[in-house]
């Protein structure tokens, strides 16, 4: 069974967060475990408070559960101080981790900061260097780089610049910078590419980031290559979307197991 990791924070709503990651593992037939980072109280319509873990929690969450169990891939996410950030970091090189795809989660879409503005030098230098992956939308991409974003060829550039921060590859999601199409830059260092979706018009996004990124950890557990894995977890948050579910008075959470409610309801299961 291959095993993936998540370091990430609580969603109680269960459409983001560690809730969302467990989802996506599992429907790609990955095992998921997790580190808890920080419990938030949120609903569909924002994020009302965050309680942060004590960083010694965090950090032998994460060693205890590599002394045990072989696991394949790592996804972080939501780290929200320089003081977790540090003892992730401490944890990781300990145990000499496999790919980690770290999804630079800084504000809500609320508005919310979840990502202290002190800790994110902190998250370049400390989590940076140990990532295989870094997957930030163009609004994280933008604070990365300290700079406006405008077009494919800005996500380039800031690609190309984020790199230069400690990734190894880079995925700018360029979210609704085009009018019908949902597109990403991809760079691995010496090539780029354009991975491109219909833009489902939808508001029930929760947790599209999450998602994402986690998608793109659990094809990276089961033996596929950079562009393979995100290229597979592009179709797959696309589909999520397209059935994303109506929940609350806000923004709704993505269908993570659609295919599998899908294949069900054919099967007259329910």
């Amino acid at each position: 069974m291959r095993v993936a990791l998540t370091i990430a924070g609580s969603d109680s709503s269960g459409g983001a967060g560690i809730q969302a990651d467990l989802k996506t593992f599992h429907a790609h037939g990955v095992f998921g475990m997790s580190a808890v980072t920080a419990v938030t109280v949120q609903n569909t319509q924002k994020v009302y408070d965050i309680q942060e873990m004590h960083p010694k929690i965090i950090h032998d969450q994460i060693t205890c559960l590599f002394d045990d169990i072989e696991i394949h891939a790592v996804k972080i996410g939501m780290v929200s101080s320089i003081e977790l950030i540090q003892a992730i970091a401490k944890a990781l090189k300990t145990v000499k981790p496999p790919p980690i795809v770290l999804d630079p989660v800084m504000i809500s879409k609320s508005g919310y900061r979840l990502l202290n503005q002190d800790a994110q030098d902190a998250l370049i230098q400390h989590l940076f260097p140990l990532a295989e992956v870094i997957t930030p939308n163009i609004y994280e991409a933008q604070a990365l780089i300290d700079r406006k974003i405008n077009n494919i060829d800005d996500m380039k550039s800031a690609a190309l610049d984020i790199l230069k921060l400690g990734a190894k590859k880079v995925v700018v999601k360029g979210g609704h910078l085009e009018e019908d199409r949902a597109t990403d830059i991809l760079y691995d260092g010496q090539e780029f590419k354009r991975l491109q979706s219909h833009w489902v018009e939808t508001k029930n996004t929760h947790g599209t980031g999450c998602t994402f990124s986690s998608a793109i950890a659990a094809n990276i557990a089961l033996g596929k290559n950079f562009f393979e894995a995100v290229t597979l977890a592009k179709a797959y948050i696309t589909g999520a979307i397209e059935h994303a579910l109506s929940m609350g008075k806000g923004h709704g959470p993505t269908h993570h197991f659609f295919d599998l409610y899908a294949k069900a309801k054919l099967n007259h299961v329910f």
